[in-house]
């Protein structure tokens, strides 16, 4: 039998529970009425999963683009993309892909989604981010 140390057990899966979820860890935005939470960041590729929780009213005031596919996942709540008339209510699921005009959107009640990206989230600066909002979700300049 291989001698097996305790470093090779450890398993690389991840869990979070809702109670696990650190309230310092939200990156707010105020002006737009929601939040987000990182479940999970992949520095190299920029894919990532996140809860997204959207006040009533809360919005993202803008057509954008991605710079890879969207998933979005509505836990509660009703959340519509208005230039579409796409809305999500609970179990609804939402796939937008890369390079694809969307949004505006906004939150007719409070609303929890979760989204995920398979790649960087966008190739500029969006207006409702700030520089410490995007981190390092800006598509990398292939040059």
């Amino acid at each position: 039998m291989t001698d097996v140390t305790e470093a090779s057990l450890k398993s690389l899966e991840l869990l979070v529970h809702a109670t696990d979820l650190d309230e310092d860890q939200w990156i707010d935005y105020p002006e737009y009425g929601f939040r987000q939470y990182f479940l999970f960041k992949n520095e190299e590729t920029g894919a990532s999963i996140a809860l997204l929780e959207y006040e009533p009213g809360g919005r993202i005031p803008t057509k954008h683009t991605h710079a890879s596919n969207q998933f979005m996942y509505c836990l509660e709540g009703d959340y519509e993309y208005t230039d579409s008339g796409k809305r999500l209510g609970p179990g609804s699921f939402y796939m937008n892909p890369k390079d694809h005009p969307h949004g505006p959107t906004l939150a007719h009640e409070r609303s929890v989604l979760i989204e995920i990206y398979d790649g960087p989230h966008y190739y500029e600066k969006p207006e409702y981010h700030t520089d410490e909002t995007i981190g390092d979700f800006l598509a990398k300049d292939p040059a």
